[in-house]
């Protein structure tokens, strides 16, 4: 699957005062991002705090980013969750024709094991439709190991890739060294995009990537073509304000960037709230230095 390969952006949804979606900053910044060199975009990712949007939201967004799109780079739809024949209903439900794949994230707060989380992803595989593993122990409280991806990958080609996350690097050799050629790895960890990459990744499906997309792709493309002090070049210049923006959560830190740069309403739906003013002050003063 190399239309996805390079640098995807997990999208924010923009929102109003009101806290209504906000679609004319949502034209904004797929426009910024296709016009910056983004390879493709990810709707309703958690950054998307799509945990918060309800159905006829979660529509609106995914028909205004395929509209505004308009088939100009790839797309990829979040459908995760901790109900396994319920988030195969839905993939099987959903109208996946202007997507390339499907993201799904482990699932959370059921804490199954490796076998159930085997099974999880052969159930939705069994829909025959293109799935992305997310792997976030971060967020889901149980790590998919590299085994069970390996063993995943072998068994399901359309299991195609991992979105990698787990805070354990060697985790993501592990799978690259010895996985199939057919099923790609991209690193869920904007700070270990550049070293996935170099390793054999496909990238990245990044947040910090929206805010600062033309130097991000430049980055991963010089990854590619393993011009690596160029990238580590930019990998360095962004290190502290990719570290800044998850200081209090996602996606708090890059909707405060994003607002900086005039690009969307710095609005938060609860349970997350806007950056606190010192991280704030700290995001701005960095920016300055990029």
């Amino acid at each position: 699957m190399n239309t996805l390969k390079g640098v995807g952006v997990a999208l924010v949804t923009p929102f109003n005062e009101d806290l209504s979606v906000d679609f004319d900053s949502l034209t904004k910044l797929i426009n910024y991002n296709i016009e910056n060199g983004t390879n493709y975009l990810v709707a309703l990712g958690t950054t998307a705090e799509a945990a918060t949007l309800n159905s006829e939201e979660k529509k609106a967004v995914v028909e205004h980013i395929i509209k505004i799109n308009d088939k100009r780079i790839p797309l990829v739809l979040g459908i995760g969750g901790n109900n396994t024949m319920e988030i195969k209903r839905q993939i099987e439900n959903t109208d996946l024709s202007a997507f390339e794949a499907v993201l799904s994230v482990s699932p959370y707060y059921n804490k199954p094991n490796q076998e159930g989380l085997y099974q999880h992803y052969a159930m939705l595989a069994s829909t025959g439709k293109n799935i992305i593993i997310y792997n976030v122990p971060g967020r889901t409280g149980q790590n998919v190991e590299a085994s069970t991806t390996l063993r995943l990958a072998n068994d399901f080609p359309n299991l195609i890739m991992i979105k990698e996350a787990a805070p354990n690097i060697l985790q993501y050799f592990d799978i690259l060294r010895q996985k199939n050629e057919k099923f790609q790895l991209v690193s869920g960890d904007d700070e270990l995009a550049l070293p996935t990459t170099l390793a054999g990744g496909n990238g990245v499906i990044s947040v910090i990537g929206q805010a600062y997309p033309k130097e991000f792709s430049t980055m991963i493309q010089l990854a590619f073509e393993r011009k690596v002090d160029e990238a580590y070049k930019i990998h360095n210049s962004l290190v502290e304000i990719t570290r800044l923006i998850f200081a209090e959560g996602n996606p708090c830190g890059v909707k405060t960037i994003l607002a900086e740069k005039g690009l969307v309403k710095n609005n938060l739906r609860l349970p997350l709230v806007k950056a606190s003013e010192g991280l704030q002050e700290k995001i701005k003063a960095e920016m300055l230095k990029i």
